[in-house]
């Protein structure tokens, strides 16, 4: 149980959303190993990250999940208005985030994802269906923020000179990583008993079999990314983290990643909102009431 769960249980909605999310972050940056990203056996292909800071940065994001999930709350549909309030609270959550990191991104791309996500769920916290969510989470994403500054983000940038997909198209999409492969994956993996752990990294996995990573191409290009996709499919070919072949596999996958400077960052943000939603539509937290 995490810390954050042990809370009164007359929390407000926005404020068991905000915990969601703030898990979802946690716990994907404990899950273990995972290819060339932070995690509990050190910082991957990183200099600049760690696992502690991954931590702060989480913890340091909740206002702003919390002002999110508040904003969709009290303005109550899907609109312009609620779409530049997140888009605000975000950027000032970036800015929490960057101060709380000494200016290193953490969680640039997360608070993009799950702040949608949070939104969407606050919108009609009786509608928990994954796909629901993701719907509501695609329109919101779908409107223009008048007032969001215009630089190319790196993931951008890379986005536009590759013509991959980057975050803001995967989440116009509707989320298809986390809906039609991650999710689908962590329930199998689960349903063959490969315990939790597992499920959650074959999980990342399969988002990473067919992800364009941003992340990848803009550290080591269209090697790198072919490398992790190949890389990804090769370990849930041989029966997936939870199999010894499977781990050498992902041993062996790990190395060639770190060698490149590759690491799948946007697959980790898209882990954590795959967690956040599985969170949500199964309800597994009664004591903090159901979404």
């Amino acid at each position: 149980m995490h810390a954050l769960n042990l809370q009164p249980e007359n929390l407000s909605l926005a404020e068991r959303l905000a915990d969601r999310a703030v898990d979802a972050l946690i716990d994907e940056a404990d899950l273990s190993p995972k290819p060339a990203l932070v995690d509990r056996r050190g910082n991957g292909a990183h200099t600049d990250l760690h696992l502690g800071l991954m931590h702060a940065s989480a913890l340091a994001l909740w206002p702003a999940f919390k002002e999110m999930a508040e904003a969709a709350v009290e303005i109550g549909e899907i609109g312009l208005p609620l779409r530049e309030a997140i888009g605000l609270i975000g950027r000032q959550g970036e800015q929490a985030m960057l101060t709380t990191t000494n200016g290193v991104n953490t969680h640039r791309g997360a608070i993009w994802a799950l702040g949608l996500l949070v939104a969407a769920a606050a919108l009609e916290p009786e509608s928990t269906a994954a796909g629901s969510i993701a719907l509501r989470a695609a329109r919101l994403a779908l409107l223009d923020d008048r007032f969001a500054p215009r630089p190319l983000s790196h993931g951008a940038q890379v986005a536009q000179r590759y013509g991959a997909r980057g975050a803001r198209e995967e989440a116009q999409l509707g989320f298809p990583a986390v809906i039609q492969r991650a999710l689908p994956q962590l329930k199998r993996s689960r349903a063959n008993g490969h315990g939790e752990q597992n499920a959650r990294l074959d999980a990342l996995l399969a988002i990473m079999t067919d992800l364009a990573d941003t992340c990848v191409l803009y550290r080591s290009g269209e090697q790198g990314l072919r490398t992790m996709q190949i890389g990804a499919q090769a370990v849930l070919d041989a029966g997936g983290s939870a199999s010894l072949a499977g781990r050498r596999r992902l041993h062996q996958l790990d190395q060639q990643l770190i060698a490149l400077n590759a690491s799948p960052g946007g697959a980790a943000d898209l882990l954590a909102a795959c967690l956040l939603i599985d969170g949500i539509e199964s309800g597994d937290s009664l004591q903090k009431g159901v979404f």
